[in-house]
């Protein structure tokens, strides 16, 4: 397919262009405040991107990780005083005695004589237990406003009961400070045999997290397993059902634990049936494209496309849905508002992952 690419949308036509390419595996992505790009490639590297696309060698001083099956380098993330503080924030899959979990860590970014590292690396958070398989490391990095951090967990696969047992952190979002330290305000920071760091529980593998900029609530969507893909905004100490309830199936067609609903157990605001892999989730407040603003805009990975979900006035339903790219073919795996106001994508791809913009054709 020719490139740059012209499509259709609700919005008018749009053009996608690759800005960059060549990269294995990118997953996450943070725009820096002069507008280059922190990439991460789930190998293990961390590049930075210039606006016209030039990518730089890996930056020195991230930590060994567990590049397995879904697991590696995924989300990063400013902190909210970067300018002052040049504190990014990353999450990985670490290595663990024979065993992986997913690990949050921050470190001071350095640039200086042309190269980049990282600077004082600190781990800040580690999901335990540990475990053995190689997937559902969850990972996405969502700052409140009020300054704690939102990180997704996935339920690692063979542990997923585990989701519904507070005393762990396998399927769950939870809400930590800066430092790694505890909220006051936590849900379950004085129920007993509790982990206090948890925020919600009964997740799947949240891939995607954004805060609304009109209310600051946070907003989730994570992938079901045959179907039962679910759109959430995960509140404190709300069970969202995984993996007693749900809407989809077992891979081997079985039923999945006691039905769709059950007291006490939370709905989502929407989910998908079939599954299209969500992942990446932003937020659209842009003027470049205002037919979009206040809808959600999320990747695809097994459904190759970008899907732009809009939500009522109020903001606690879906009333449309709109298919995007899906002609490109390309598993997206992230997306984010720029300061331009262009929409960015990451393409999933082990030997051509590639930096999209999406914008008015001119």
């Amino acid at each position: 397919m020719p490139d740059p690419v012209k499509v259709t949308s609700s919005a008018g036509p749009l053009m996608v262009e690759t800005v960059a390419a060549g990269l294995e595996n990118p997953w996450g992505l943070a725009f820096l405040p002069d507008g280059r790009m922190l990439v991460t490639e789930r190998p293990g590297r961390l590049r930075i991107v210039s606006r016209n696309g030039t990518v730089s060698d890996p930056v020195a001083g991230v930590p060994p990780v567990f590049a397995r099956g879904q697991g590696g380098l995924l989300d990063v993330a400013l902190a909210p005083d970067f300018d002052s503080s040049r504190m990014v924030y990353f999450s990985y899959a670490e290595p663990r005695e024979g065993a992986a979990g997913t690990s949050v860590a921050r470190a001071r970014l350095v640039e200086e004589a042309g190269t980049a590292r990282l600077d004082k690396v600190e781990v800040i958070f580690r999901q335990n237990p540990a475990g053995t398989a190689t997937q559902h490391f969850g990972s996405r990095l969502v700052f409140g406003r009020d300054g704690t951090l939102f990180i997704t967990l996935g339920d690692r696969g063979t542990l997923r009961n585990e989701a519904q047992n507070l005393s762990t952190h396998i399927g769950k979002v939870v809400r930590i400070l800066p430092d790694g330290a505890v909220p006051q305000n936590n849900p379950f920071r004085a129920t007993p045999n509790a982990r206090p760091e948890i925020w919600s529980y009964g997740h799947r593998n949240v891939q995607g997290a954004a805060l609304d900029p009109a209310t600051g609530r946070l907003w989730t969507i994570e992938h079901g397993a045959r179907g039962g893909d679910e759109l959430n905004h995960p509140e404190a100490g709300k069970n969202y059902g995984w993996p007693v309830i749900s809407y989809g199936r077992d891979y081997s067609g079985a039923t999945l634990g006691e039905g769709t609903a059950k007291p006490g157990m939370e709905q989502p605001v929407k989910y998908w049936d079939p599954s299209f892999a969500p992942s990446g989730l932003a937020f659209y407040t842009g003027e470049l494209m205002k037919p979009f603003q206040g809808s959600l805009f999320t990747g695809g990975l097994s459904g190759a496309r970008l899907v732009r979900i809009k939500l009522d006035p109020a903001g606690g339903s879906v009333v449309a849905e709109e298919v995007l790219l899906a002609d490109l073919g390309e598993r997206i795996r992230d997306v984010r508002q720029g300061p331009d106001g262009a929409l960015w994508l990451l393409t999933d791809d082990p030997g051509n992952g590639r930096l999209l913009r999406l914008a008015p054709a001119d």
